[in-house]
Formats: structure tokens, sequence, C-alpha cells
């Protein structure tokens, strides 16, 4: 069992991975910048998993006491947040989830970040910690729903071998989801990016797509 904080754990990424991770056994910790968007994430998760270990709190509570750290808070908050932590994360595993992008009248549009990628900003602003890239492509309505399996490839993308390994481990602890080694942390750029085309398919066909690497 692992002890699993996220860091602006209320939205729907990281609502939809804590239901997973907390189906799947582990202790779970909602962070917020509000104690009462915990509470109620919390209470969320436990109607669908009432025999989880399912915790909330501020952000700097789950910072300190996970093993594994998710980062799924809204992009335009991304690195406020992270500068703020970076003392209790330390040399944690930290994954960022998140997807620098705005919407507008056409729909979803990636955005420039000048480290390059939201993860490699998390590495710049916490330089002790291992950080991975990953779990951008699992729709978050389709992982709230906790009784179906959830399907889909995870592409995970570090410079730190052995976090990787680990959390691509993690990944598989969701049923039926395959984790691909993406390569370096440099590639997550990529990887969030596809996530901006994935979300303008679904607009265009009304779905809710992921991905499969075929031949590996």
């Amino acid at each position: 069992m692992a002890r699993i904080a996220f860091i602006g754990g209320t939205g729907p990424e990281g609502t939809g991975l804590a239901m997973r991770f907390a189906k799947s056994g582990n202790a779970v910790f909602i962070g917020s910048r509000s104690e009462e968007r915990a509470a109620e994430t919390v209470a969320k998760l436990l109607e669908q998993a009432p025999a989880a270990e399912v915790y909330g709190g501020f952000n700097v509570e789950g910072a300190e006491k996970a093993d594994f750290i998710f980062v799924t808070v809204p992009a335009d908050a991304h690195h406020d947040t992270l500068s703020g932590l970076a003392e209790a994360i330390g040399d944690k595993i930290v994954i960022d989830v998140v997807v620098p992008m705005v919407f507008d009248k056409d729909g979803p549009r990636a955005i420039s970040v000048e480290a390059g990628s939201a993860a490699e900003e998390a590495h710049a602003l916490l330089p002790k910690a291992k950080v991975v890239s990953g779990f951008h492509h699992l729709d978050a309505s389709l992982l709230q729903r906790i009784d179906k399996p959830m399907q889909g490839d995870v592409i995970i993308c570090a410079d730190h071998k052995g976090a990787k390994k680990k959390v691509m481990s993690l990944a598989e602890e969701i049923e039926y989801v395959r984790a691909l080694d993406g390569g370096g942390l440099a590639n997550s750029r990529y990887t969030e990016q596809l996530t901006v085309l994935l979300l303008q398919i679904n607009r265009i066909y009304k779905a809710r797509s992921g991905i499969r690497i075929v031949g590996v």
C-alpha cells in the first residue's frame, strides 16, 4: 500500500485518479487550498468506495505525508502552488499531470511554457524531487466510474529511472491500464500537447477518447 497525495485533488482528474488508487488499496490524501472542498471530495470518494482509506486537508499536509505526490492543479496555478510546496515535497516522487492549455471559442488550445512543459517547470521549481510526467490521457469522467475497467495506455516520462519504474507499477494498479516508458522528462511536452489534441477530438466527435499504442 502506498500513501498518495493529490495536490489540487478536488478537480475532476485528481478526484478520478484518487478514486482508482483508493479502490486498489492505497491510502489517498485529497489536498486543496480549502479544507471544506477537500472534505467534500473525500465524502464523494467514500460514497464510491466506502472501505477506502481516504483523508483530506491542505495541500501542504499531503505533500508532507505522502510517498507519491500527484500534481493536478489548474495550469494557471501550477507555478505558484509548487513554489510554495518545495520544502514540504523535498526529494519525494512527484507525478505532474498538468497540461498547459486554455479554452477559447475554438476549444482547447495549448499554451507555451518557458521551461518546455509543465513537468519540466516542476523539475525547475522542485530541484530535490524526482519529477515524473504521466496520466494525461485518462479521461476524468471515465476515471470516476470505478465500477468499470479503465482502458488505455499511460505514457510515463522521467529522467530518474527508479522513480519512473515505481510510477509505471503504480499506473498498472488501475485495472486494464498499461504503462509505457516515454523516455526522458523532456518528452513530457509532447504528451502534454497530445492531451489537447485528444480533447479537440472529443469535442468534434462528442467522445471520451484515450490512447493505445500498438506494436509494443
